[in-house]
C-alpha cells in the first residue's frame, strides 16, 4: 500500500510540473495557407493530428439542412482510388484510428497512429486523400441519407432532442445557429450529389484549414505531413464571417406536449464567444453557478434542499458568436411550475449576491488542482490544439490558464454575470411538463 500510495504521489506531482511547465506550440502556415500547431512529444510512438474547417452546420441553409454534416460523413467513405471498405481496411491494417467531429462552427477529421514511418504515411495518404478526393458515390449516399433519417425519425419522438432543437430555435431564431447539426428529415431527404460537391469545393480549403499535430515526430516531418495534408486543396479563401448573434431583450415560454413521464427543462440565451475577454469570470462563476456537479448552487437548492431534480446543470457553449448559455434539470410533471419558479429564483438571487467567499475559494481550487488531469494524454491536447488552432486563440491559452482563473474576483464575476445573463432576455422551453404557464 505504501508504495502504491508513493506512485500515486508521484504520478500527481509529474502531472502538475507537466502543467505548469506549459506546453511548447509551435505554429506556422503552409505554402498553401493551411495554420499548423505543433507540439513534439517523443515519450510514445504515437501521433495524433485533427484537422478542421469552418465548415459546420452555420453554413447551411434552412432548404438544404443537414448538408454539412453529410457532406463530412461521407467523404470518408470512398475516396481518390479508395473505395469505403479501402480505407476501413488500410486504417485498421496500421493500426489507425479515424475519427470525426461536427458542431455549428466546425467540421473536421482525426487520426491516431503509430509514429512509425509506414504506419504514419499510410493513414496520412488516406486522410490526404478523404480531405482533397471524396468520392461520394451515389449508392453510399443514398444509403446514408436513409440512415440519417432513420435517426432523425427516431430522435423526434425523445423528449432531450425535442427540448434541445426548440431551445436553439428559441434563443437563436432566424441565425444559422438555430439550424439542427443533423438536419431535417425533409431536407436530407432532398440533398443529391452535387449539392455535398459544392458543398466540399465552397469551404475544405487550405485557408480555410487548421491542423493539430501531436506527438513523436520532428518539426521537419510535420511540416511534410501538413503539406501533404493541405497540397491537395486548393488555395481558396476563408469563408465570410458568420452573422453577428443577436440577443432578444424579452424572452419566452414554450411547453411542448409529450407523454414522458418527467419534464425536461432548457432555460438561457445565447452568451459568450471563444475569444471574450470575460471567459474565466463566466467560467469560474458558472462552476459554482450550476457547473460544479454536487457543489453547486442549483444542485443544492433545487435537487438536496427542494428535492425537484435529481440532476441540474448550467453551462456556458463558447462559439465563434456567441454561443449558449443553458440551465438545465429534469423534474417531476406535477413539479414542473415548482422547478422553473426556483430556477428562475436561484438565478436571480446569485446575479444579486454573486458567489461567498468560501464558494470562490472551492471553485477555484477545483478548478486548478483538476486541470493536470486535462493535458495528461496526447489525445486531451490535441483537443485544446485544436480548439486554439481553430479560433485562432493565444499561444499561451494552456499557460495562462491558472493565473486567469486565480485572478477571477467577486466583482468580476458579478460584472460578467449581470451583462450576459439577463433574466428577462432568457429564454424557456419545457417538454412534456404538466404547467399553468402559457407559451408567452
Amino acid at each position: 500500500m505504501r508504495i502504491e500510495r508513493l506512485f500515486c504521489i508521484l504520478a500527481t506531482l509529474l502531472l502538475t510540473a507537466q502543467a505548469q511547465a506549459g506546453l511548447d506550440i509551435q505554429n506556422w502556415t503552409t505554402p498553401q495557407g493551411a495554420r499548423v500547431y505543433f507540439v513534439e512529444n517523443h515519450e510514445l510512438p504515437m501521433l495524433d493530428i485533427s484537422v478542421d474547417f469552418d465548415a459546420g452546420s452555420a453554413r447551411d441553409s434552412r432548404e438544404k439542412s443537414g448538408l454539412a454534416s453529410l457532406t463530412r460523413h461521407v467523404m470518408a467513405l470512398g475516396a481518390g482510388s479508395y473505395e469505403e471498405r479501402d480505407i476501413a481496411e488500410k486504417m485498421a491494417d496500421v493500426g489507425a484510428n479515424l475519427g470525426g467531429r461536427l458542431d455549428a462552427d466546425r467540421a473536421g477529421f482525426q487520426v491516431r497512429t503509430l509514429s512509425g514511418k509506414v504506419e504514419r504515411d499510410q493513414s496520412m495518404d488516406l486522410l490526404a486523400a478523404i480531405l482533397s478526393a471524396p468520392r461520394f458515390d451515389a449508392g453510399v449516399l443514398e444509403r446514408e441519407k436513409a440512415r440519417v433519417i432513420a435517426g432523425l425519425q427516431e430522435a423526434e419522438t425523445r423528449p432531450e432532442y425535442i427540448g434541445a432543437k426548440a431551445f436553439q430555435a428559441a434563443i437563436y431564431g432566424d441565425h444559422p445557429y438555430a439550424l439542427n447539426e443533423g438536419g431535417e428529415q425533409e431536407t436530407v431527404a432532398k440533398l443529391g450529389r452535387d449539392d455535398l460537391v459544392a458543398f466540399h469545393r465552397n469551404y475544405y480549403r487550405a485557408q480555410n484549414m487548421a491542423i493539430a499535430v501531436m506527438g513523436d515526430i520532428s518539426r521537419a516531418e510535420a511540416e511534410k505531413l501538413a503539406e501533404k495534408l493541405a497540397g491537395g486543396l486548393p488555395p481558396g479563401e476563408a469563408p465570410t464571417a458568420i452573422l453577428p448573434v443577436t440577443v432578444k431583450q424579452q424572452g419566452k415560454q414554450q411547453v411542448i406536449p409529450h407523454p414522458a413521464t418527467q419534464s425536461h427543462l432548457f432555460m438561457g440565451l445565447p452568451g459568450l464567444k471563444r475569444e471574450d475577454p470575460d471567459y474565466f469570470p463566466l467560467y469560474v462563476g458558472n462552476y459554482v453557478l450550476g457547473g460544479g456537479g454536487f457543489d453547486s448552487r442549483l444542485t443544492k437548492a433545487i435537487r438536496d434542499k427542494k428535492g425537484l431534480a435529481y440532476s441540474v446543470y448550467s453551462y456556458f457553449m463558447p462559439m465563434r458568436e456567441q454561443g449558449p448559455y443553458q440551465i438545465g434539470l429534469q423534474t417531476r410533471r406535477e413539479a414542473t411550475d415548482d422547478a422553473v419558479r426556483y430556477a428562475h429564483h436561484i438565478l436571480r438571487s446569485y446575479l444579486e449576491e454573486g458567489p461567498s467567499d468560501a464558494e470562490l475559494t472551492q471553485a477555484k481550487n477545483n478548478l486548478v488542482g483538476g486541470f493536470p488531469m486535462r493535458i495528461d494524454s496526447n489525445k486531451k491536447i490535441l483537443e485544446y490544439l485544436s480548439m486554439i488552432g481553430f479560433y485562432r486563440l493565444p499561444l499561451n491559452w494552456l499557460d495562462t490558464y491558472i493565473p486567469q482563473v486565480e485572478a477571477v474576483s467577486h466583482d468580476d464575476i458579478l460584472r460578467a454575470f449581470r451583462a450576459r445573463v439577463p433574466p428577462a432576455a432568457m429564454s424557456t422551453v419545457i417538454v412534456g411538463g404538466q404547467t399553468d404557464g402559457q407559451s408567452k
